[in-house]
């Protein structure tokens, strides 16, 4: 045969040839066209999250366009496979979602948005769960990631305790615990503000997170946000508690964000609910995990770490706490000291929960594990995990699925909290205001009164103020007026 013919023959035909035979022969292959044959959709407070499932790795562009508001996705060399019609597009800041074919080929998805947002967009590898990703984040600019944020007097209030706190553990850091006695001294007794205590409840895994599932399909981020939202309820229901969800529907957030999140919102302690799950199907049981600093206290505890603290590997983001203002030595001595007390206070509540969840649920451990989760170490803020159950155990999946087994654990996680609390309620707190009004008539208590300072107060009962703050666990320089101080 003419080479002319044999040309015309494969390019009748080239479809049926294989690709590296025809590239051999030196002709001209198409590229093979990556398939998007799938995109989901996650709508939080503060963002709304797009996820292109993909047969392969793409280049990608995203930018705005105005008058209207649009976002534009293309992607080089991407066919859809897939309806976009299905995606729900509730809650969110998008209206509408087009495609199309761009002129130079290719993929076009355009979003049309009803507010500002700012697109983050990033791909990531094939793993375990899904193929090839392309995540394209809308951030609404100047919106809280909670639905119901800290009222603003009570965020003052709060970040004049956590500004005093923190004077006093530099100075102590520095060498100079009389810097903070100085600054006390000076500070007259405030007004009793009753605040709310504030609890950041953390349901754990979320959108394209599922978390562990269950022999029965069942999924851990579903379970835990049903815990969740009636730990939540409960506090809710309480005269001197507040508590927020870190998340409050199907979405993913960041290991690092959740506490960012509770740090932003001056919680007072953290709590994150997961259900556990092993290769076997054979253990059950609860447990309460605090952090440790030189690793964990056991081997299940450890692996847990890892598993769970690779969940920021499906989400693609990561935070870190800085403290670059301040030098190598004293940071480490500030975060020794910190993280010294936060974990006191988390495993004296871990204890309080874990007696509480033995009540209604078999203990798969009976202590206060420890061990490396990202979730606890924010180290001004005490922090639990709680595993609820083992939902790769088929009867505890069952009782997870349960409304009424969730309302006893949530029950549980509940008291042990509020319990601590009741007996080490911070100083401004409803809580301690209410305690102290049975307070005040024995021979060993001064009512503080208007004016007073801790330095007047100390030197009037001839003691220093080292000793009058010990004896009553203040760890702030600041008098509420009406408090009650025990004098040694």
């Amino acid at each position: 045969m003419a080479l002319g013919g044999l040309h015309r023959v494969l390019c009748r035909r080239w479809v049926r040839w294989p690709l590296t035979v025809l590239g051999c022969l030196g002709i001209a292959v198409p590229a093979q066209a990556v398939d998007v044959d799938n995109m989901r959709l996650w709508s939080a407070p503060d963002h709304v999250r797009l996820v292109f499932d993909m047969s392969g790795p793409v280049n990608a562009n995203v930018f705005t366009l105005d008058d209207p508001d649009r976002v534009v996705i293309d992607l080089d060399g991407a066919d859809l496979d897939f309806d976009v019609d299905a995606l729900d597009l509730d809650d969110s800041a998008i209206d509408a979602v087009r495609t199309g074919v761009r002129e130079s080929g290719g993929l076009r998805v355009v979003l049309d948005v009803n507010r500002r947002v700012v697109p983050q967009s990033f791909t990531l590898a094939p793993n375990e769960q899904y193929s090839d990703r392309l995540v394209v984040d809308l951030e609404y600019p100047g919106e809280s990631a909670v639905k119901d944020p800290i009222d603003p007097i009570e965020a003052m209030i709060r970040d004049q305790e956590i500004a005093a706190q923190r004077a006093k553990t530099e100075a102590v850091a520095e060498g100079k615990p009389e810097q903070a006695e100085e600054v006390a001294a000076t500070v007259e007794a405030q007004p009793h503000p009753k605040r709310d205590i504030i609890i950041a409840v953390d349901p754990g895994h979320g959108g394209e997170d599922p978390g562990a599932s269950g022999p029965g399909g069942t999924h851990e981020k579903d379970v835990v946000l049903q815990i969740a939202r009636k730990v939540k309820a409960r506090f809710d229901q309480t005269p001197g508690f507040k508590a927020f969800l870190t998340r409050d529907s199907d979405y993913y957030v960041g290991l690092r964000q959740r506490t960012l999140i509770a740090r932003q919102q001056k919680a007072d302690f953290f709590v994150s609910i997961h259900a556990d799950a092993v290769r076997s199907s054979q253990p059950f049981g609860s447990s309460v995990y605090a952090l440790s600093q030189h690793g964990a206290s056991s081997e299940t505890a450890r692996w847990l770490a890892v598993n769970e603290n690779q969940s920021d590997l499906i989400g693609g983001v990561d935070g870190n706490l800085s403290l670059d203002d301040k030098d190598e030595v004293l940071r480490g001595v500030l975060l020794d000291l910190t993280m010294t007390a936060t974990m006191n206070d988390s495993l004296a509540t871990g204890s309080q929960v874990i007696d509480q969840l033995g009540r209604v649920n078999k203990l798969h451990k009976s202590s206060v594990e420890q061990a490396a989760f990202v979730v606890l170490k924010s180290p001004d803020i005490p922090s639990l995990l709680v595993e609820t159950g083992f939902i790769s155990n088929p009867r505890e999946e069952r009782a997870l699925k349960s409304s009424s087994h969730q309302a006893e654990l949530a029950q549980a996680i509940y008291a042990g909290i509020v319990a601590h609390f009741r007996q080490h309620p911070p100083p401004s707190s409803l809580l301690a205001w209410q305690r102290d009004q049975g307070r005040g008539g024995a021979g060993d208590e001064y009512r503080v009164q208007p004016g007073d300072t801790l330095s007047q107060v100390a030197a009037s009962h001839s003691i220093s103020m080292k000793a009058l703050k010990q004896a009553n666990g203040m760890d702030t320089d600041i008098l509420r007026v009406g408090q009650v101080l025990t004098i040694p």
